[in-house]
C-alpha cells in the first residue's frame, strides 16, 4: 500500500499501473495505464472526527485503504446514551483516465468487538455516486457474547455493480456506520465495537473493477 494521507482538504494519492487489456471473463479489464487521483472532498461523522482516519491507494489501482483511529460505538455502564452509534461519511473525487469507468466490486472491513450475551453490533454501509439514485447497501450483525476481532465482506455481482457515469465527474460518497443494541444484556455490563484497534491498524479496503467505457 502506499503511505496513509491523512483525509481533509485537497489531499491526494498518485499511482502508476500497467497498461490494461480486455478479460474476457466477464468484462472487467486491468487498471488504467495513467494515474490515478483520488482527492478527500469530505469527511464527516462521529466516527471519524477530524485527523482521525488516513487514505491510501495500492501500487496497482485496484484498491484503496481507509484507516480509522477512533471509530468506536458502545453502550451499558456510563456511556454516553448516544455513543450506541457512530458513522462516517467519506466524499471522494476519484480522477480516473479519459475512457475509463471504475465501481466498487468489493469491500473489506475490520475492527474489534467486545459484546455482552444478549447484546448486539451491527456492521452498515452504503456506497452511491453524487446524483445518481443508485444505492449499494449491505449490513451485517453480530450477536453476543462475543469478545475478538470481526470482518465483513461487501461483494457485490457485476449485474449489480454501480459504475461511475463515463464523461462525467461525479463524487463518490461512501457511508459507513457501527452500532450496538444492549438487547437483554445487563445496563451495567459496556458492550462495544470499533472499526479500528488500540494501535490504530485495522483498515477498510475497497476493490475497485474497471472497464472501458463505450466509445473508447
Amino acid at each position: 500500500m502506499a503511505s496513509g494521507l491523512l483525509l481533509g482538504g485537497a489531499v491526494a494519492a498518485l499511482v502508476t499501473a500497467a497498461v490494461p487489456a480486455h478479460n474476457p471473463s466477464g468484462g472487467f479489464v486491468d487498471p488504467p495505464p495513467d494515474k490515478i487521483v483520488i482527492n478527500v472532498a469530505t469527511v464527516n461523522g462521529s466516527g471519524c472526527p477530524a485527523g482521525t482516519a488516513a487514505v491510501a491507494v495500492s501500487e496497482d489501482n485496484t484498491a484503496f485503504t481507509v484507516t480509522y483511529s477512533d471509530y468506536l460505538a458502545q453502550v451499558g455502564g456510563n456511556s454516553d446514551p448516544t455513543a450506541f452509534r457512530k458513522n462516517c461519511q467519506l466524499n471522494l473525487i476519484v480522477h480516473v483516465p479519459q475512457g475509463f469507468t471504475y465501481a466498487i466490486a468489493e469491500a473489506d472491513y475490520r475492527g474489534f468487538a467486545s459484546l455482552q450475551a444478549g447484546a448486539s453490533g451491527v456492521q452498515r454501509a452504503s456506497y452511491y455516486f453524487q446524483g445518481s439514485s443508485q444505492t449499494a447497501a449491505k449490513t451485517h450483525t453480530f450477536p453476543g457474547a462475543y469478545n475478538d476481532n470481526w470482518q465483513a465482506t461487501d461483494t457485490t455481482d457485476w449485474a449489480q455493480l454501480v459504475w461511475a457515469p463515463c464523461g462525467v465527474q461525479r463524487n463518490f460518497n461512501i457511508n459507513t456506520e457501527v452500532r450496538v443494541n444492549a438487547g437483554t444484556s445487563s445496563p451495567s455490563k459496556v458492550s462495544f465495537m470499533t472499526m479500528d484497534s488500540t494501535d490504530g491498524d485495522i483498515s477498510t479496503v475497497y476493490h475497485m473493477a474497471w472497464k472501458e467505457c463505450p466509445g473508447r
